[in-house]
């Protein structure tokens, strides 16, 4: 079922949050699958910093600190890697930026996250985005 190292983005991390969240059970379904089978899984500190707002916006306090925590315990774990942008990957986030003039639609953070994807060859994403798959840089949506 998993095939390689994940990426999880925003979505992924809310669709996990957020217990009413449509796809939830599908999105936990497959992080608990993930982690059975010792896959590595990446993520960003942009990522993180939008899913921490959001989950704060969309659950109760106790809630989200709970989920919050969660992630951190993991991160301290060595579960989930947690990818920093660097200044090195904030310019090649500009460069793509520019690069995809046809894709303003795209968020900045985005391009981070596909930034780390490519240096840490990353090819599957949690999310619902479709902007990473039309980048041109092979990344698959999952589950």
């Amino acid at each position: 079922m998993v095939s390689g190292p994940v990426f999880i983005d925003t979505w992924g991390w809310l669709a996990l949050g957020h217990r009413k969240d449509p796809r939830h059970d599908e999105a936990a379904e497959y992080y608990r699958t993930l982690r059975s089978e010792g896959e590595r899984v990446y993520t960003s500190d942009y990522v993180l910093d939008e899913v921490i707002t959001l989950i704060f916006r969309r659950e109760s306090f106790d809630e989200a600190t709970r989920f919050v925590n969660g992630i951190i315990a993991a991160a301290r774990m060595g579960y989930i890697s947690v990818e920093r942008i660097t200044p090195e990957r904030l310019a090649a986030a500009w460069d793509l930026r520019v690069r995809l003039k046809d894709k303003a639609r795209i968020s900045f953070t985005d391009l981070t996250s596909m930034i780390v994807m490519r240096e840490c060859k990353v090819k599957h994403v949690l999310t619902e985005d479709r902007h990473f798959t039309q980048v041109g840089l092979g990344f698959q949506l999952v589950p």
